[in-house]
């Protein structure tokens, strides 16, 4: 194996064990959990490590990052960045989950995309526990009505909520909101047990609070070389 194959490696390994002592810990187990490993700004060469080390999720916060990479890597592929209408198409040809739906009309035109594409395609409505539209997502009171219409579309797949906790919130007081939203939304919606929230810096708190989904990159690639 390369050296940098040797370092993805080592890294992947340690975020899977702590992922495992997360679950433990709060008695779950590691197979509710599914790791995505966040694949933007990085090479698709990091991309086929991870996939020769059994890996098979990945996440993209571009829409030309994730129709590149897919077209080189058959895997699980989701689109985890804020949704641009005029790119849903785009996204549509290529994500296998969205996790970062807020808008109704955004839902309605990815139903249509997907029925033109006779496509399935999962998706998570975003959760906003501060309101911030620069960070994307709806308050708890406005998840039900935009989930109504995903349900309301054969092509379309209700997987759950996710959130991005705002970084002022400290880390307990952030994902027991978003658990307790999560718990809510399951009361009216028990079919989308998902639950999209964790990255690098607090995967694994959010395990702990009931996350199904986490969107892990720089803990398991380094640090990126972003480009604009």
């Amino acid at each position: 194996m390369s050296e940098r194959g040797e370092l993805i490696s080592s890294a992947l390994r340690d975020v899977h064990s702590r992922i495992e002592g997360a679950a433990l810990k709060v008695s779950r187990s590691p197979n509710e959990v599914t790791l995505i490993s966040v694949t933007k700004t990085y090479p698709v060469s990091d991309v086929q490590i991870l996939f020769d080390l059994g890996e098979r999720n990945f996440g993209e916060n571009r829409t030309e990052e994730g129709a590149e990479k897919s077209k080189e890597i058959s895997a699980i592929w989701h689109f985890q960045g804020q949704v641009q209408s005029r790119k849903l198409r785009e996204i549509a040809l290529w994500a296998d989950f969205i996790h970062s739906l807020d808008k109704s009309d955004h839902i309605l035109k990815l139903a249509r995309h997907c029925q033109e594409l006779q496509k399935e395609i999962s998706v998570f409505i975003q959760l906003s526990l501060d309101g911030n539209p620069e960070r994307g997502g709806v308050s708890e009171r406005e998840l039900l009505p935009l989930a109504e219409i995903v349900n309301e579309s054969s092509h379309l797949k209700l997987a759950g909520i996710m959130c991005v906790p705002p970084v002022e919130y400290e880390h307990d007081q952030a994902f027991s909101e978003i658990a307790k939203s999560h718990l809510f939304f399951k009361t009216a919606f028990p079919q989308a047990e998902y639950l999209s929230a964790g990255m690098s810096g607090d995967y694994e708190i959010a395990v702990q609070y009931g996350a199904t989904h986490l969107r892990v990159g720089s803990q398991i690639l380094g640090s990126r070389n972003y480009h604009p």
